[in-house]
Parts: structure tokens; sequence; C-alpha cells
């Protein structure tokens, strides 16, 4: 392996729009999401829609007259 490749690995803390936070490391820092673990309907088992970019609107804004 080549020496000092390998970008430097900080402290990060990921924030989700639930209100989780977890500490890990990454190269870019500071991350913010929408969803997680923690509350997404596949790991929590629980039906919940997810329209946080407002698809519809999007397609009418897109296609739409």
């Amino acid at each position: 392996m080549k020496a000092d490749i390998h970008p430097d690995l900080l402290p990060a803390r990921i924030e989700c729009a639930c209100g989780s936070v977890f500490e890990t490391r990454s190269a870019r820092g500071d991350f913010k999401v929408d969803i997680c673990s923690a509350c997404h309907p596949f790991f929590t088992g629980k039906q919940k829609l997810i329209d946080t970019e407002g698809r519809v609107q999007r397609f009418k804004r897109k296609y739409g007259r």
C-alpha cells in the first residue's frame, strides 16, 4: 500500500430529522440526514408515509401546466 494517500478520519456527528444523533468518524465531518435506522419503516416495522421531497408537487411542476 502507498503511504499517506488515505484521508484523515475525523469525529463526525450524524443528526437525523427525528432527533437521533450518532457519533462516528468521517472524512467529511458532520451530517444532517432526513431518515435513519431509528425511524426508517424497514427497521421499525411501522408503516409510515415518507414524502419529504414532495414527489407529487415536483411531478406537477415538471410535467403539469
